[in-house]
């Protein structure tokens, strides 16, 4: 099959996800089209794999009012589907900015022959894929990453108007059938993101930290208030004055590529006094990924909300005993206890106990690891969201 594959500034420091399902298509004989809206801010490519994306990417948001009147004059011929335009004055914007840009999918599907486009998105991506849809180009489809009420206006009509549709946890496909009831596509299925486990593996067995010396924290998500990597901080400093030695590494950086939230992060470093303890690496590459990761103890991200996870998982693909928050929809990756640990989010207090209680008992840890692996690869395989995306694009294929 020849698919159109849509993410939104791709590609973006947490983008690895969406660079291995590409992959595994294609590894299954799938011929893969990647479009974009734009490119990422210069500070946010940091992947080894970065130039190669860049390179077979098509990007669509660029401003071209020919393509617009084009894109306009098509939906025109064909009819508005019922749209109410004049309910939501940013749906109205959104679909002016997204005319051109769908005039160009179109033309770039009918060009390359594309059975399907599927847009890892339900924002402007999402809009872009349905109107080139119904100015004549080929089915597409839809992924919930997080909650609905992040991706902007117009959901009804993104939804309702797509082949299938896949979220990434249960508590998200509760949301959009409160919500959206009476206008989801027939089949809306649950497939959690996943990471390549044969990469993400260790080359020597995990060990707990030795009696007397540092015990190595690991934790990699953009700059965000939301990632809580302050109250990390604020646990290092608690642990720090208890006589517990840390060192902890924070891998990711802002959505300005440096120049936004970071510099909070810097001031409350410093207002910590753990220059010496606390270390922002900014965006890193995958293989560095995995270094920082064979060589924690501990990998801990404290969010606020997390819609599920792909740093939870990569960290327990390496066998890296894990402590997440019980946000969002992480319970469905993590199970307290068994497979890593979950705290309360903006809880720093609690957060210091677990590390403590944890650094203390190197059998734990040996035991999270193993099982944190297992889960992974027996659940959150990425192979297994590519074998899904081609199951319902061929049944969307065979019904017409």
């Amino acid at each position: 099959m020849r698919i159109g594959y849509i993410v939104p500034q791709f590609p973006g420091q947490t983008h690895i996800f969406f660079w291995r399902e590409i992959l595994a298509l294609e590894a299954m004989r799938h011929e893969v089209h990647v479009f974009s809206t734009r490119k990422p801010p210069r500070g946010l490519i940091a992947h080894d794999w970065s130039k190669e994306a860049m390179a077979r990417t098509t990007y669509l948001g660029r401003v071209d009012p020919l393509a617009s009147a084009r894109g306009l004059g098509r939906l025109a011929a064909r009819g508005l589907p019922g749209w109410d335009l004049k309910a939501s004055a940013g749906f109205a914007r959104d679909m002016g900015m997204a005319l051109g840009a769908a005039e160009r999918l179109r033309a770039e599907a009918e060009r390359l022959e594309l059975d399907h486009v599927h847009a890892h998105s339900c924002g402007r991506a999402a809009l872009i894929a349905c109107l080139a849809h119904h100015m004549g180009g080929p089915a597409y489809s839809l992924t919930l990453h997080g909650p609905l009420s992040d991706y902007g206006p117009g959901q009804r009509v993104k939804w309702q108007n797509a082949a299938f549709a896949t979220v990434i946890t249960r508590k998200l496909r509760d949301e959009i059938e409160e919500v959206l009831a009476g206008h989801l596509p027939d089949r809306v299925l649950i497939r959690p993101m996943g990471v390549d486990t044969e990469v993400l593996q260790r080359s020597a067995p995990y060990a707990p930290p030795e009696h007397g010396r540092p015990i190595r924290i690991f934790s990699c998500a953009r700059l965000n208030i939301v990632k809580g990597h302050q109250d990390l901080m604020s646990a290092t400093r608690q642990l720090i004055d208890q006589g517990v030695d840390v060192r902890v590494e924070i891998a990711g950086e802002d959505d300005e590529g440096g120049h936004g939230y970071r510099r909070t992060l810097e001031d409350h470093l410093k207002k910590l006094r753990l220059q010496d303890h606390v270390k922002l690496l900014g965006a890193i590459d995958g293989g560095a990924v995995r270094q920082k990761l064979e060589e924690a103890h501990l990998f801990v991200l404290a969010s606020w909300h997390e819609p599920l996870g792909v740093a939870y998982m990569e960290a327990m693909s390496m066998g890296v005993p894990t402590i997440g928050t019980d946000a969002g929809g992480v319970r469905e990756l993590i199970e307290d206890g068994s497979t890593g640990y979950l705290v309360e989010p903006e809880n720093p207090g609690q957060l210091t106990r677990t590390i403590r209680a944890l650094a203390n008992d190197p059998d734990a840890l040996r035991r999270l690891s193993k099982a944190g692996r297992a889960h992974v690869e027996a659940h959150f395989r990425a192979a297994l969201g590519a074998e899904t995306l081609v199951e319902q694009i061929r049944t969307t294929l065979a019904t017409g």
